[in-house]
């Protein structure tokens, strides 16, 4: 039931608007306000005029129809009082809470929102702007568009719109279209015959944005992603990338977190090669394996699992596009299980690796399955006796060999179980001064040995047993306090001098030679390493951190022919007693800049036989960002072979706000041999709503070295489609 207040006064004019409500009764030629007790459910309709003609309600001249959150404006309306079905014509505007449509002609009900319009352009929160012949508004806020064009540029004329023949919209979640055409500046760049678009800047199941390029040996590229979002916990990406005259390839990568922290990810790419144009050989094809796994278990424990797999490392010199990685050349397989207690950790893993030498096509192999230990925390033995004990326990069963060796099962193999318990005792409590030892016991087992005076592996095991005893002091420790004044203001700075020198003793054995290692030898401890730390230590503003930190250190052997540089000799064809002279300096000047330098000194050939450097300014998430990489080796033991190697890396990252632009370079270059292996430079231009991206890379390193170009563009919320093989990334 409705009932009615009217408010009868003359109008004051005779233009003045009509408003009218839906109910029983219908008062003409006097300015009237209907109030219905139900707001929700009658409209109110402002118009200059009106007819009414059974259930139908006929209004013209400036229309304005009211209902719930709608506003509805056109010359002329019809509405159907018992249905709710209204018809619009003329200058039709619809607002609704989050759009606004324009059009010629509307045909909806006010209820379900359901209809058509035609002619229209609107918007719809946030920024999505569209133009259609016709607009279906279907149920579930579904709306479908015919020969349409959509953008989310705000410019009064857009940098760049979709033309498409029949698109899907769903308010909050995405756009689909068929037979869309994309343009910028009316310059038609692609057609797609389906494209999807996501709304929300939430994770968003779609196609991502293509790149497209050119290699100077690869030919025309083309690389297309399809990004998955399974749920909250776990999404995929599906990649497709085509070489025009090296073949197709394929990758997917699947992420997961599930509940109690278990989570990781999945990698496989395949590639499919053509004929070689001028062998006519096809090569085989290559696929590559990435897998990381996290699983807490019950009772403490935890898993974890990784594999990394190529079946070429060929491949990767080839076709992966990130100069650190497509030099790798090592397989790797682990699972690890561990668990710790209160004082004890128990650890189990089995492995393989292989390392691949390319310039005599053999690989090296180590396996361990398993390998299992448990040891004991240093835990003090009485309360008041500052003496502390731990030990650990293991078993180890491993083979290694080159490749050839593991075909004809003839790798190396044994199984060894070792038990280390090791006392320490602190000899001072002088803030200034520390002292400590530390005496061991070593039991080994081997399952197999070498036979005597030989390098054949027979079944006889042995048992190894000696001692280990070491002492070192760190100290006595030099500082001195600077404090305010013209030079340092409030700035507090602390210089530390801190000498050590520790000796370490490992009792001799004959069996040492019958021993199976990796390397082919047993290398025994009788050492004096000694040197000298200097830091400085700033305190500023209540914060305390380490600025400057210089050491310099050595190590003298006791037994040089059981040391590791045995194999070497001097100039007077002597054993070295002595390692090379190191020193590390590392400087922090600022808070987000950082330099690190060492080196080391032959004193026997006087040459320097390393030199490293590091510099870094900010970090790669700040606007500027740098980052120097030189090194240099050379190997004095061996003067007349080419061990020597010169490299300098830099890698530098800029955001201009105006323009707006992103650069990323990346460069390395070999300074033995005078050449650039690598450059990398990508660059990202913000235009509006529009992203440009160009990639530009020179493999230098490659047997045939390459020039590649790549371009694609960023529109909105879709992401673009990144290198599956690596590359540079902002």
């Amino acid at each position: 039931m409705v009932s009615f207040f009217i408010k009868s006064e003359p109008p004051s004019s005779e233009n003045d608007s009509l408003f009218f409500s839906f109910g029983h009764r219908f008062i003409q030629d006097w300015h009237y306000e209907v109030w219905s007790e139900d707001k929700e459910v009658f409209p109110i309709i402002l118009a200059r005029r009106y007819e009414r003609i059974k259930e139908r309600i006929f209004a013209s001249g400036e229309v304005e129809v009211r209902h719930r959150q709608i506003r509805l404006f056109a010359d002329r309306i019809e509405v159907n009082i018992s249905t709710k079905d209204i018809l619009a014509e003329g200058n039709v505007v619809l607002q609704l809470p989050e759009e606004t449509i324009a059009a010629s002609k509307l045909l909806l009900n006010l209820d379900t929102l359901e209809g058509h319009l035609d002619e229209v352009s609107g918007q719809i929160q946030p920024s999505l702007f569209y133009e259609a012949s016709r607009i279906e508004r279907k149920p579930n806020g579904l709306y479908h568009f015919k020969d349409s064009s959509l953008t989310t540029c705000t410019q009064p004329t857009p940098r760049w719109r979709f033309a498409c023949r029949e698109a899907n919209f769903k308010k909050d979640d995405y756009v689909e279209m068929w037979g869309a055409l994309f343009t910028v500046k009316k310059i038609p760049l692609f057609y797609l015959p389906y494209f999807r678009y996501p709304l929300n800047r939430e994770r968003s199941t779609g196609f991502l944005m293509p790149q497209i390029g050119y290699n100077a040996i690869k030919g025309f590229t083309f690389s297309q992603s399809f990004y998955w979002a399974m749920a909250r916990n776990m999404d995929a990406t599906f990649t497709l990338d085509f070489y025009s005259t090296r073949g197709i390839g394929a990758g997917a990568e699947y992420r997961y977190l599930f509940k109690a922290g278990v989570g990781g990810e999945a990698k496989f790419y395949a590639f499919t090669f053509k004929k070689d144009a001028e062998t006519g050989l096809k090569p085989k094809n290559a696929y590559i394996v990435r897998f990381n796994h996290n699983q807490p278990l019950p009772w403490g424990f935890n898993l974890v699992a990784n594999i990394n797999y190529q079946t070429s490392f060929d491949f990767l010199r080839e076709f992966d596009n990130n100069y650190r990685t497509a030099l790798v050349t090592n397989r790797s397989s682990q699972v690890f299980l561990n668990r710790s207690w209160s004082h004890y950790n128990f650890n189990l893993r089995a492995s393989r690796f292989e390392t691949y030498f390319a310039q005599i096509d053999r690989a090296i192999i180590r396996k361990s399955i398993p390998e299992i230990s448990f040891s004991s925390f240093r835990t003090r033995l009485r309360r008041n006796l500052p003496l502390f004990f731990q030990y650990t326990l293991s078993f180890h069963s491993w083979e290694y060999g080159w490749d050839s060796e593991f075909q004809a099962k003839k790798q190396k193999r044994t199984d060894i179980i070792a038990l280390n318990p090791l006392f320490n005792l602190p000899m001072t409590t002088i803030p200034w001064l520390v002292i400590s030892t530390s005496l061991g016991t070593n039991f080994i087992y081997y399952s197999k040995s070498y036979a005597p005076n030989t390098r054949q592996i027979i079944d006889e095991p042995l048992l190894l047993k000696n001692l280990s005893f070491s002492i070192e002091s760190t100290g006595p420790i030099f500082y001195r306090l600077f404090e305010g004044g013209r030079l340092f203001g409030e700035v507090r700075l602390k210089h530390l001098i801190e000498p050590y020198a520790k000796f370490s003793y490992d009792s001799p054995t004959d069996l040492g030679p019958r021993v199976i290692t990796a390397s082919g030898y047993f290398v025994r401890s009788h050492q004096l390493s000694y040197g000298l730390t200097n830091r400085i230590i700033v305190q500023q503003e209540g914060i305390t951190r380490e600025i400057f930190t210089w050491g310099l250190g050595q190590i003298y052997y006791f037994s040089p022919e059981e040391s590791p540089l045995s194999p070497y000799r001097t100039p007077l064809g002597e054993i070295p007693r002595f390692s090379d002279i190191n020193s590390y300096l590392r400087f922090y000047p600022l808070r987000k800049m950082s330099f690190d330098f060492s080196a080391s000194y032959n004193h026997y050939w006087h040459k320097l036989s390393s030199l490293r450097l590091q510099a870094n300014f900010n970090s790669p998430a700040d606007s500027f960002f740098f980052s120097l990489n030189w090194f240099k080796s050379m190997n004095p033991w061996f003067r007349d072979i080419l061990w020597d190697r010169h490299q300098l890396g830099f890698t530098a990252k800029l955001r201009l706000p105006s323009p707006s632009l992103e650069a990323l370079t990346d460069l390395s270059l070999n300074l033995v041999e005078r050449r650039l292996l690598y450059a990398g430079l990508s660059a990202l231009y913000h235009y509006q709503c529009v992203d440009f991206r160009l990639d530009f890379r020179l493999f230098h390193f490659r047997e045939k070295p390459e020039i590649q170009f790549k371009f694609s563009l960023g529109l909105g919320h879709i992401g673009k489609t990144t290198d599956f093989l690596a590359g540079l990334e902002f």
